[in-house]
């Protein structure tokens, strides 16, 4: 395998069952009928012979106790059967800051992080109380980011940045203000790590938003500019960031993940 092309895997280590009520924004809206629905958590990790990269970090032990999620598999149980830990210092990209992406960063206190600055200057900004329905502002994850920055260890971005051969990451907002999405080259094709800015796939085919949104217009222009990466080939498979099917439109990895893992680009 070459220096920019590599294996994306896909792990699911917690869910829960909620209501479509809870998940779209305004649903009664729409006049359809509420019923339940399931949202998977995820992981992400992107490898090569030369690199690996951790992409978000899931949720604590304790930020999902206090939220009443499920773990499926413990991130770093499923990151030491893949023979990550943290002593090895993978490289880590946030997509943004919630509890469910940023809770073990304080376990990888060797490794080096890249968000958007949107994102780390709103979550250590004086308007982030305002967001403390999903996510308070004085939560161990945050904390814990900004001991990273006073360390030296987070690499901010603006809008766009090349992470390494093969891996770039785009900042597209919506969500929250920092939101990001990182397209990966495999040998199966570019592979868009979507999180949050499309948690279902219903979601963004049929332009129904996520309850928790930061800005309403960036999330749909975040659709908008998604579409247009696949319509152009410039990205061939997308994975959302929440939804339950995810799993089942891809290879499965099998040992040892095997149920809670698929893989896109086996490595060589």
């Amino acid at each position: 395998m070459s220096d920019d092309t590599y294996e994306v895997i896909i792990v699911r280590y917690g869910t829960r069952e909620t209501t479509r009520g809870e998940v779209f924004l305004n649903y009664p809206l729409y006049h359809e009928p509420d019923g339940p629905i399931r949202m998977d958590y995820f992981v992400w990790v992107v490898r090569n012979e030369a690199r690996t990269i951790l992409v978000d970090t899931g949720f604590s032990a304790a930020g999902g106790a206090r939220r009443n999620r499920t773990t499926v598999v413990p991130p770093l149980e499923a990151w030491a059967r893949l023979g990550i830990t943290p002593e090895t210092a993978p490289e880590i990209l946030l997509t943004h800051a919630h509890y469910d992406h940023t809770g073990h960063v304080a376990d990888f206190p060797a490794s080096r992080i890249r968000m958007a600055r949107a994102e780390l200057e709103f979550w250590t900004g004086p308007h982030a109380h305002r967001a403390q329905f999903h996510h308070s502002a004085e939560d161990e994850e945050i904390a814990a980011l900004v001991a990273a920055d006073g360390d030296g260890r987070i690499d901010l971005f603006e809008d766009e940045v090349d992470v390494a051969p093969g891996i770039r990451m785009l900042r597209v907002g919506g969500h929250t203000p920092g939101q990001s999405v990182v397209i990966v080259q495999t040998s199966e094709g570019p592979v868009l790590l979507a999180s949050d800015a499309v948690h279902y796939l219903e979601e963004y085919e049929a332009d129904l938003p996520f309850m928790s949104v930061a800005n309403l217009v960036d999330m749909y222009a975040g659709f908008d500019r998604i579409r247009e990466l696949l319509d152009d080939g410039t990205v061939r498979h997308l994975v959302p960031g929440h939804d339950p099917g995810t799993l089942d439109g891809f290879a499965a990895l099998g040992a040892p993940l095997a149920g809670d893992a698929a893989v896109i680009g086996r490595r060589a």
